[in-house]
């Protein structure tokens, strides 16, 4: 390309447009003494290493040339997590925005596997622009290719975000061949809705312990959409003369204790994936431990940069602080916080408003049920195991054996019989990771078309589970005991069995 990074061969006929041929070469000091200054490639790894606490081989550990990627393909494929259920600190929350919902539903959504370290996999077979499900990312190849990536940390590269750029969606590390690329588009969190024209987007490019601000080839409401020149850690920036307005999200962690007092860490964040992933790591190294409340996080307005907000809480609770102002966290390793304590469990709602118009930007209702079954889940099936601490079950055995041997823990007396409550099916629902179209399709025997007609009522992604839940409780009405849901759910992940089996054992009990 004609600007930043690497040049595209002159041999490439793919139409540039007027705005990345005008595009100047920016190349971004990166002499100052920081961990961004790093191999990038050593830094993608470590990001990755870092989330995930299996035993890793030197082949997971080792980087894929653009030469050898293809044919490496399989075996990443091979190195597939054994549950193949998605990491939840990887969610993609869709803009609650009509001006950006109304793009790109053109493209083909394919889902991609979810390999070890948060690493996805996709594989396509021809031609094409294909959308990942999970990400957003949205790739146009010119032949069948094999792509690994996965989100990365804007915190690592901190220090080469010089202003007046900043953050304008997450990062992410792609591997394949380059030469199968011929544009990657990447997510932003920005709506253009009001103040397009004097935004300048760029695309950050790691190469080699450098930063590079390279040229995009155009810009829609929802992506930036960049000419592949070589691969490496890359994310978009942005440049505006105008205030930067933000799809925002609420995400709600409980802390899990012995006290009977409710304390509650709520975060407000930009519709980035990246800050997300941090936000989840954050909690997941805290000293206490949280459980996630799953409420609807898409706020109803845009969150404004240098506007202050506040958090209500109906009945009144301690909050702190009182008042924050929103600016975007992502280039910071501490994400802050609001503290909400009640001194008594009930239920209340919380609400984040404006503090100079008072306007409802997000709002939630938090009932007991949203915790206490979870409470009441992990105590059962601790008693299940009568105080003893559950062998893990080696990988190297047949997935038969795996499912005989979780069996015999297991009453399968008549008491298994009961059919699920409303309320156990959504705690369930809770547990099913992002994979749950197809547990419906190939676990539960559901119709496609079934799965579909929930999805178009784009309702919160747990509700979503749990009408398919529900559909399969329809569908086989006597037969739908905990004991043939616990049969067909047996192969998805030890989290929904452990919750399915501490149902058996309390209506066994």
């Amino acid at each position: 390309m004609s600007c930043g990074g690497e040049a595209a061969e002159s041999s490439d006929d793919r139409s540039v447009s007027s705005e990345e041929k005008d595009c100047p070469s920016s190349n971004l000091d990166t002499s100052k003494d920081s961990k961004s200054g790093e191999d990038s490639s050593s830094e993608s790894s470590s990001e990755s290493d870092s989330d995930n606490e299996e035993p890793k081989t030197n082949e997971e550990l080792g980087e894929v040339s653009a030469e050898g990627a293809s044919a490496q393909a399989e075996e990443w494929g091979d190195k597939e997590s054994p549950t193949n259920h998605f990491n939840s600190e990887c969610v993609k929350i869709e803009p609650h925005c009509q001006h950006c919902n109304a793009e790109n539903k053109h493209n083909e959504q394919v889902t991609p596997r979810l390999l070890s370290r948060g690493q996805f996999l996709l594989k396509v077979d021809t031609e094409g622009v294909y959308e990942c499900t999970e990400t957003g990312l949205i790739f146009e190849v010119n032949r069948k290719v094999d792509i690994k990536y996965c989100v990365l940390s804007w915190s690592k590269y901190a220090d080469l975000v010089v202003k007046p750029w900043a953050v304008g969606g997450p990062m992410f590390d792609v591997k394949c061949d380059p030469a199968c690329l011929t544009s990657i588009q990447f997510p932003h969190s920005l709506c253009l809705g009001r103040h397009d024209a004097n935004m300048t987007f760029r695309v950050l490019h790691v190469k080699n312990s450098e930063a590079s601000l390279e040229c995009i080839v155009d810009h829609s409401a929802t992506h930036v959409r960049w000419h592949v020149s070589s691969l490496s850690p890359v994310g978009p920036v942005i440049q505006s003369e105008e205030t930067l307005y933000h799809h925002g999200a609420v995400i709600l962690y409980k802390v899990i204790d012995q006290n009977p007092s409710l304390s509650f860490r709520v975060y407000v964040a930009t519709n980035n994936e990246s800050y997300i992933k941090d936000i989840a790591k954050a909690v997941k190294h805290s000293s206490k431990k949280f459980m996630k409340i799953d409420k609807p996080p898409v706020c109803l307005k845009l969150l404004e940069h240098g506007k202050k907000y506040r958090l209500v809480s109906e009945p009144e609770a301690d909050i702190t602080p009182e008042e924050i102002e929103f600016v975007d966290g992502s280039l910071l390793k501490l994400k802050s916080y609001i503290e909400v304590y009640l001194e008594q469990p009930m239920e209340f709602k919380l609400l984040l408003v404006e503090t100079d118009s008072d306007e409802i930007v997000w709002k939630a209702k938090l009932r007991e049920c949203d915790w206490v079954q979870h409470d009441q889940s992990q105590n059962v099936s601790k008693r299940s195991t009568s105080g003893k601490r559950r062998r893990k079950v080696s990988n190297t055995l047949p997935e038969e054996e795996v499912s005989a041997k979780r069996m015999k823990q297991v009453d399968t007396s008549d008491g298994a019989k009961t059919l699920l409550t409303d309320d156990q099916l959504i705690t369930l629902a809770g547990k099913l990771g992002k994979e749950w179209r197809e547990i419906g399709i190939d676990n539960l025997e559901l119709d496609r078309s079934d799965i579909d007609d929930i999805r178009k009522k784009e309702e919160n992604v747990t509700i979503c589970k749990f009408r398919m839940l529900k559909k399969w409780q329809d569908k086989e009405l006597s037969n739908a005991t905990v004991q043939n849901l616990y049969n067909c759910l047996k192969n998805v992940s030890a989290e929904v069995q452990d919750v399915l089996e501490g149902h058996l054992v309390q209506f066994v009990h």
